[in-house]
């Protein structure tokens, strides 16, 4: 049967129920990340882990710090998280009455787990804390008015006063950062060492705890690095033999190095800010003559080719820019325009960072 819509055109029945089920699935797309931060609160993932083999739904039960009212719904927590991807489920035993299974975890999960070096889990908890999913309520008002960005509609200031102000979500952001941190210098480490290869210093801009920083100090002992952050941010930190944590503002001026490191940072400006640090790193580093470069690790948007989780994960990101700070993702393209008005005269890009890519930048 051909339905109509107010424009006299048709439509089968399996059409709008399919476009139904698309809405509906954009709808509740939020009942993937709200269930994983549950499990993680739960910490489902650490009492799996730590059963130390599959473990069924009654002892999951069993094991979790929960009323008793609420193991019923326990099944169907798991059931969204099953089909997300979080863990896995599979027979680990015949019984009179059928198939005994328990659950796993999935390489996802192990990366959610506390005591994982690499966890991802203080980064879920700062992306999904209500402070910074409040702003996207205001999005459409936003549009509409003169604010900065939703954070700014919704908290009336910037991401970074309310952070300086609230002690929770300052340290929410710095250990997500530190966490990502964490993972990237393993890969970069693991897979790119010849980016640092030759240098005699490196500075790391906005590396915030230091972690990316102590990573290279210890892999490449001959290299002095510099973690270079707002004072506040390094003031306690300590530093090695061959790292110190300096205070500053890098729109103000850069510690010289051979190299300069951005991980994640010029995503957060606009790009009239973003030549302006550009420019101070420029200053910052010797010609490429002498082995001056600028290493960003950032996200290149790739709408041509590529995974589309990968893109629509991007896209994700751009929105989540543009919601908090003034920044956005940007595509090779969108990248060089920026360099070449900053006066650098050749980029590489390397993408092994999954989402993100590794860009060499030389003046």
């Amino acid at each position: 049967m051909a339905l109509q819509n107010g424009n006299g055109e048709h439509y089968s029945s399996d059409h709008i129920l399919h476009s139904q089920a698309h809405i509906w699935n954009h709808i509740f797309s939020f009942v993937n990340s709200m269930s994983l931060k549950c499990a993680i609160q739960l910490e489902i993932p650490d009492i799996i882990h730590n059963h130390g083999s599959p473990m069924t739904l009654s002892e999951l039960v069993k094991a979790l710090p929960i009323s008793s009212e609420k193991a019923q719904f326990v099944y169907r927590l798991m059931r969204i998280l099953v089909h997300s991807g979080f863990f896995t489920i599979k027979s680990i035993s015949k019984t009179e009455n059928g198939e005994k299974e328990g659950y796993f975890l999935t390489n996802a999960s192990r990366l959610l787990l506390k005591q994982e070096p690499l966890s991802m889990r203080p980064f879920l908890l700062a992306m999904l804390d209500p402070v910074l999913i409040e702003p996207y309520h205001f999005l459409g008002t936003w549009f509409k008015s003169d604010d900065i960005n939703p954070f700014d509609t919704a908290h009336g200031t910037t991401l970074w006063e309310y952070a300086g102000h609230e002690q929770k979500l300052n340290q929410f952001f710095n250990d997500a950062m530190a966490s990502d941190a964490a993972l990237v210098t393993n890969v970069i480490l693991r897979n790119c060492p010849h980016v640092f290869e030759g240098l005699n210093s490196i500075v790391d801009v906005g590396g915030g705890s230091g972690t990316l920083a102590k990573g290279i100090a210890k892999a490449f002992p001959s290299v002095n690095c510099i973690n270079f952050d707002l004072a506040h941010v390094v003031d306690g930190l300590k530093g090695s033999s061959n790292l110190v944590n300096v205070g500053g503002d890098m729109f103000k001026g850069i510690p010289k190095a051979d190299a300069v490191l951005m991980k994640w940072i010029l995503h957060d400006w606009n790009d009239e800010e973003c030549m302006r640090i550009l420019k101070r790193c420029k200053e910052a580093i010797p010609s490429k003559k002498n082995g001056g470069k600028l290493i960003i690790i950032d996200m290149v948007v790739n709408h041509a080719e590529g995974d589309y989780k990968f893109l629509e994960t991007q896209l994700f990101w751009d929105i989540h820019m543009m919601v908090h700070v003034k920044g956005k993702e940007r595509s090779e393209k969108e990248w060089a325009k920026l360099f070449v008005d900053a006066g650098f005269s050749e980029y590489k890009i390397t993408p092994v960072l999954g989402l993100r890519s590794l860009i060499e930048l030389y003046p």
